[in-house]
């Protein structure tokens, strides 16, 4: 069984990084704040797993928890970066506006 979804996580992982070399830098970061909700998902699904089994199958569903709360974080990050780039400051007032 673990052979089979080491293919599976290599095969789903080099798609991935085919399917994402193709996309232009300018769609990087809105495409990066759309996988937050995947991740969620992902950090759910691993959770559920590591709940309900035990030996290495948990030691990979806690490995998945750790990435998927990583890809979560830095996604919140780059887009709260990315909104910032859109706000204006009103230079007399010092105010910052949408």
């Amino acid at each position: 069984m673990i052979p089979a979804m080491l293919l599976f996580l290599l095969a789903s992982a080099l798609l991935g990084y085919r399917v994402i070399s193709k996309v232009p830098p300018l769609l990087h970061t809105p495409l990066m704040s759309g996988m937050n909700a995947l991740s969620g998902i992902t950090l759910l699904g691993s959770l559920t797993v590591y709940a309900l089994t035990s030996g290495s199958a948990k030691g990979l569903a806690a490995l998945a928890m750790i990435l998927a709360m990583i890809n979560v974080a830095g996604g919140f990050w780059v887009t709260e970066r990315m909104l910032r780039m859109f706000r204006h400051k009103d230079k007399e007032n010092g105010v910052v506006t949408q």
